[in-house]
């Protein structure tokens, strides 16, 4: 059967990224297609693509089997493919109603809605997603599942022949899964193209046909998502081959530092830092971490498991339903990063460009901004100490700049890194929370920043180590706690820290 929707050799390049590199992509009538692959893996950009919001630098759309450009997502709309975000993209202040067929109300006599035909036809189709509520009500009066719904709602009611699902679960309740399920099953049966994103794997088994691997803009693999083993599918989307797994033997012990691992970390030392039972809604569920003085835990799992975002609520960057963080014995108070900071617990954040660097100040300013604070007597700031702290940082760290006082937006990726890295060592932390720090850095600055890593340890910080690299993990964590939804299911010590086990026991989850 002729694909619906077609990407043939897609590309598409940003300023110094290419986003997609030749990626070839068929959606057809009738069938459930899941789009996977871990962050940066080009999943957005194919989407934006497909829904008209960018336009490729190469290769070939088709629609129905002819040449398309749609130069706006109102073009792609109009070419019956519709999208649901992860985010509801609905207005909040308007009625359920009107979100629901905004631009297709029933009109009366002179082109006036008519109301009442409105709220009738809008109660209708919501029966049928599961939705029973007072459709004159602002939208914004509704769960976040049920919103979720609308938009879905919504999304089909125009006619689509495509439908684009992006994390569609993310905000419902076990009962509102299963309604979308079956909603997805009759756009199936009624020949409509449905395209699945999601990194929950039991998901995407329950009920897509086919599977495609994107990763670092490459088509990794396409095929019947049936005939792939699930530790098959996570191997493909981490970019690491079975038989070079199960062959290379690696584990933990492959590093200098680790072959002493076994007294470097004191198992008997109270933890630095450890998180009881964090939980937040659709986020969190109930996790457990500890880490001593010199040891280095790392964090795996798939993109969507909740790494980052046990990070976040250890320092208080992220608001928590239940749990506590004990810092050297004592609950943390305050639930502020301020609070985590003067306990010493500090974040390097995942997105350094948003999150980290500021990238209108120096490489000196952004080094001492943490510590400002601890650098001055009466409030007032001593220029004196901020250049000490800068210069044995800088030194220490290897920091490439012409001076401290250059920009710091002007330095290569690794560097900005390593100014980051100087900025919370310059807080004396006794914990570090360290999430993707070689992430878009070259290999030189990779191997620096992981060596530094060891030494940091060796001088007895603990370090919380968050990597999508699962080599990184194996090489630089002494032990190894797995995340799957938002829950450790997993923990890997001595010989069973290896790439192999890492990715079983996410596999062996899944399956149970």
């Amino acid at each position: 059967m002729e694909p619906v929707l077609e990407a043939k050799g897609i590309s598409k390049r940003f300023p110094g990224v290419l986003a997609l590199d030749g990626v070839s992509l068929a959606l057809h009538p009738g069938e459930v297609h899941a789009l996977v692959g871990e962050n940066g893996a080009g999943k957005s950009t194919l989407i934006k693509v497909f829904t008209g919001v960018y336009h490729p630098d190469g290769g070939e759309l088709l629609h129905q089997g002819r040449p398309a450009v749609f130069g706006t997502p109102m073009d792609a709309q109009h070419a019956g493919i519709s999208t649901i975000y992860q985010e509801v993209n609905l207005v909040p202040m308007m009625s359920v109603a009107r979100n629901l067929l905004l631009g297709r109300e029933p009109r009366g006599r002179f082109g006036v809605i008519d109301a009442g035909a409105m709220y009738e036809e809008a109660g209708r189709v919501l029966a049928g997603y599961g939705v029973e509520t007072d459709v004159r009500r602002p939208l914004r009066d509704l769960g976040i599942g049920a919103q979720q719904m609308v938009a879905l709602a919504r999304a089909v009611s125009v006619d689509a022949r495509v439908v684009i699902m992006d994390e569609p679960t993310s905000s419902l309740e076990p009962r509102e899964v299963g309604t979308l399920f079956g909603v997805i099953r009759r756009l199936r049966d009624s020949g409509i193209a449905v395209m699945y994103v999601s990194h929950r794997l039991d998901e995407l088994y329950q009920v897509c046909d086919r599977v495609t691997v994107l990763r670092d803009g490459r088509l990794a693999h396409t095929g019947q998502l049936a005939e792939l083993e699930r530790l098959q599918l996570i191997s493909l989307m981490l970019g690491r081959d079975l038989g070079e797994v199960r062959g290379s033997g690696m584990t933990k012990f492959s590093r200098d530092r680790h072959l002493a691992a076994g007294t470097s970390v004191d198992q008997q030392a109270e933890p630095v830092v450890e998180a009881r039972g964090l939980t937040r809604r659709h986020v969190l569920d109930g996790v457990d971490v500890s880490v001593r003085p010199g040891e280095v835990v790392g964090l795996g799992g798939l993109l969507g498991a909740g790494r980052t975002e046990t990070a976040k609520a250890i320092v208080g960057a992220m608001p928590i339903d239940g749990g506590q963080v004990i810092v050297g014995g004592l609950p943390l108070r305050g639930g502020s990063t301020k609070a985590a900071i003067r306990a010493g617990v500090s974040l390097l954040p995942e997105d350094r460009k948003a999150e980290g660097i500021i990238p209108t100040l120096s490489v000196r300013e952004n080094i001492a901004l943490a510590a400002l604070p601890s650098l001055g007597t009466a409030g007032v700031v001593s220029d004196t100490k901020i250049d000490r702290v800068v210069e044995i940082f800088m030194r220490r760290l290897r920091i490439k700049a012409a001076s401290p006082n250059q920009l710091v937006s002007e330095l290569s990726g690794g560097n900005q890194q390593k100014v980051l890295l100087a900025r919370w060592l310059a807080v004396r932390p006794k914990v570090l929370l360290l999430d993707e720090p070689t992430r878009g850095i070259d290999v030189g600055a990779k191997a620096e920043v992981q060596a530094l890593i060891d030494e940091l340890a060796a001088e007895g910080l603990g370090v919380l180590l968050i990597s999508s690299d699962l080599e990184e993990l194996v090489e630089g964590a002494d032990r190894i706690l797995v995340l799957r939804e938002g829950a450790v299911v997993g923990e890997l010590s001595g010989d069973d820290v290896t790439e192999e086990r890492i990715m079983a026991t996410i596999a062996e989850q899944a399956d149970g």
